[in-house]
């Protein structure tokens, strides 16, 4: 490995202090310096590669310039896509984000928290799984700043955004009930995820306010390490019943993906025979033959303003800010009125 270059390498080569090349690569006091000296500065750090020792910046400004995302899966293009939005915002503060995927698994999210802990990024953004309030417990008790996004503890006074996943959900089974639908069945994890049993309830809430229908008969629920095989039977179950649903609501992309590759496997016609709706904004929707009706995540406002929240709460520890954001249901082929 080559040596690296250093601050006194640079002041021998120009004949200037090493005091004042720091000042001109840190743009301190630019303008007490003579411009003819602090341009030779510049292109000689330049043709020798200097390097910033972020290292020795971080001891003595007690900043990484990094912050820590964790997320349950990143190649979901949901968080893929809040990643990105999130990477944009922080590098316009000239912050760096690392990324992380818990897999859904609590002892790889507490691993991956210690592990940014312990790399001293600034903070972190975070989309807790299962059965982690203890992690976010001790983050708070340790004044680590971060901010939850879209998935939260409501009884934790923590930084968050997320959607109104309940009056999404209610606004999405209206719409169904508005269109003629009767049997509408609902397909949700197994799960004591906040966001997730928000969907729940609000389909509940919307069929037992809006038409008198009880749902519980047709909600149903899948678990996480059998997803594929679990939505196909409980939607055999739903398509089997005495009166079979006529609309489907898939409580995450990932299980609508399995929910439309098993109607196609089963030759169901949507809309004709069923009707389906989902969550996120997904291109897969628009190659189906029936493009999907969906709720639309404000990802770029959650994002963002997720970054910012954090970065607040990194100059003031005891700053709490919690937003709760509308969904936009976005109506397609998929469910189309009854004749």
């Amino acid at each position: 490995m080559l040596k690296r270059v250093s601050l006194k390498d640079i002041a021998s080569q120009v004949g200037v202090s090493s005091a004042l090349v720091s000042y001109v690569l840190n743009g301190k006091n630019t303008g007490r310096i003579n411009k003819l000296v602090a341009q030779k500065i510049r292109d000689t750090a330049r043709e020798l590669n200097y390097r910033t020792n972020q290292i020795a910046r971080s001891l003595k400004t007690n900043r990484t310039n990094t912050l820590g995302f964790i997320v349950a899966n990143i190649s979901n293009p949901f968080s893929s896509h809040l990643a990105r939005i999130i990477e944009d915002e922080a590098a316009k503060s000239n912050y760096t984000v690392l990324f992380g995927s818990s897999d859904e698994n609590a002892h790889k999210f507490r691993n991956l928290i210690e592990t940014f802990v312990n790399r001293q990024v600034d903070g972190l953004i975070l989309a807790p799984g299962e059965d982690t309030a203890d992690q976010i417990v001790y983050l708070k008790e340790q004044q680590v700043p971060f901010v939850m996004i879209d998935r939260y503890y409501p009884d934790l006074d923590t930084n968050y955004v997320a959607l109104d996943n309940f009056n999404a959900t209610y606004e999405a089974i209206n719409h169904l009930l508005a269109c003629g639908y009767r049997r509408i069945g609902m397909v949700n994890y197994d799960t004591t995820i906040f966001n997730l049993n928000e969907r729940t309830r609000g389909y509940l809430a919307a069929l037992k306010n809006e038409a008198n229908i009880d749902g519980t008969e047709t909600l149903r629920v899948v678990m996480n390490r059998n997803i594929r095989s679990d939505v196909n039977k409980v939607m055999d179950e739903l398509l089997a019943l005495e009166e079979p649903v006529d609309a489907l609501l898939f409580a995450s992309n990932e299980i609508a993906l399995y929910g439309v590759i098993h109607l196609n496997e089963i030759k169901i016609k949507v809309p004709e025979e069923l009707a389906v709706i989902t969550f996120d904004e997904l291109i897969s929707w628009d190659l189906f033959y029936a493009p999907l009706t969906y709720v639309k995540q404000p990802l770029q406002q959650m994002g963002e303003i997720a970054t910012r929240f954090l970065i607040d709460s990194m100059e003031d520890i005891n700053s709490v800010q919690q937003l709760v954001l509308p969904g936009s249901l976005i109506i397609r082929e998929s469910t189309r009125s009854k004749a």
